[in-house]
C-alpha cells in the first residue's frame, strides 16, 4: 500500500433516516440533477436566438410536462438496462428483484434509451421538432451525469483498478490497495467538461441552429469519455472483462459514437440543403 494513498472520506450513503424511511444521497443526486437540468433547458428554450428561424422548439409549459416523461425514461430505462445488459441471469432466477431499485443497479445506456424513447413519443404527441428536442435535452444531460457520478463515489461503488498514483483512494469495500477514483474521473469528463464543451458549441458556434449537431456531439463525447474511463474502471464482477480486454461499457458506448457521427452528418447535410434551397 502506497504512503500517498488517500483514505476514503467518511460519508454516510444515507443522508437522513426517519424511522424505517431512509433518504440516500443517490436519490438526492437524481432529484437535484433533474431539477437543475429542467431549469437549464427552460433558460435555453427561452433564448430564441439560439434556435433555427429564431424560434424556440418547446414552450415552457411543454418542458414542464416533459419532466415527468424524462424522469420515467431515466428510471425505467436505467433499471431495465441494468437488468438486461449487466445481470440478466440473476434477475431471471429472482424476477421479484427487478423492481427492488433501492438495492441499486442502474445503467446509463438504459437510461439513455429510455429518455430517447420518451423524447420520440413526446415530440410526436406535442408536435415538437425532434432533432431540436434531442439537442435541448443533450445540453442538460451532463448535469445529471455530474451528480450521478458523485453519488457513485459517495456510495463507494464503480471504483477503478489499483493504482500507485498519489490520488489513489482506499475504498472501504475495495480492499487495502488504493484505486483510481473512476467515479470522479467520469464526473469531471462526462459531467463538467462535456457541459462546458456543449455550451461553447451552442453559444459560440450557434450549433443549435443545425438540429442534431449538439445531440450527435453529446453521443460521441460520452462514448469516447466512457470508453477511456473503462480502461481504469473495474467492470461489474458478474461480467468481468469481455473479448480482448473490453468491457460492457465499451461495447454499449460504441453504437453511441457511430449514431452521433451519423446524426452530425445528417444535420450538416440538412442544413446545407436548406441554405442552398
Amino acid at each position: 500500500m502506497t504512503l500517498l494513498a488517500i483514505p476514503f472520506p467518511v460519508i454516510d450513503p444515507v443522508l437522513l433516516s426517519l424511522g424505517p424511511i431512509q433518504i440516500h444521497w443517490y436519490a438526492i443526486a437524481y432529484i437535484v440533477g433533474i431539477l437543475l437540468a429542467w431549469f437549464y433547458t427552460k433558460r435555453l428554450a427561452n433564448k430564441a436566438s439560439l434556435w433555427p428561424k429564431e424560434t424556440s422548439p418547446m414552450s415552457a409549459i411543454a418542458l414542464d410536462d416533459f419532466v415527468l416523461w424524462a424522469t420515467l425514461g431515466i428510471i425505467l430505462g436505467g433499471r431495465l438496462g441494468y437488468v438486461l445488459f449487466y445481470n440478466l441471469d440473476a434477475y431471471l432466477a429472482n424476477p421479484g428483484q427487478i423492481f427492488a431499485v433501492w438495492n441499486g443497479g442502474m445503467a446509463f445506456h438504459g437510461g439513455f434509451l429510455g429518455v430517447t424513447l420518451a423524447m420520440i413519443l413526446f415530440a410526436y404527441k406535442r408536435s415538437v421538432p425532434i432533432l431540436s428536442m434531442f439537442d435541448l435535452v443533450a445540453m442538460a444531460a451532463p448535469i445529471g451525469l455530474l451528480f450521478g457520478r458523485i453519488a457513485n463515489f459517495i456510495n463507494s461503488e464503480l471504483w477503478g483498478r489499483t493504482t500507485d498514483m498519489p490520488w489513489g483512494i482506499i475504498f472501504p469495500n475495495g480492499g487495502p490497495e488504493p484505486r483510481h477514483p473512476s467515479q470522479l474521473y467520469e464526473a469531471a469528463l462526462e459531467g463538467l467538461l462535456m457541459f462546458i464543451l456543449l455550451r461553447i458549441l451552442s453559444h459560440s458556434t450557434l450549433a443549435l441552429k443545425k438540429p442534431g449537431t449538439v445531440a450527435g456531439t453529446f453521443a460521441i463525447l460520452y462514448g469516447i469519455f466512457r470508453s477511456l474511463i473503462e480502461l481504469v474502471r473495474v467492470p461489474d464482477v458478474q461480467l468481468g472483462y469481455l473479448s480482448f480486454g473490453t468491457t460492457m461499457g465499451m461495447w454499449l458506448s460504441a453504437p453511441m459514437v457511430l449514431a452521433g457521427i451519423l446524426m452530425i452528418l445528417y444535420a450538416q447535410r440538412k442544413s446545407s440543403g436548406s441554405v442552398n434551397s
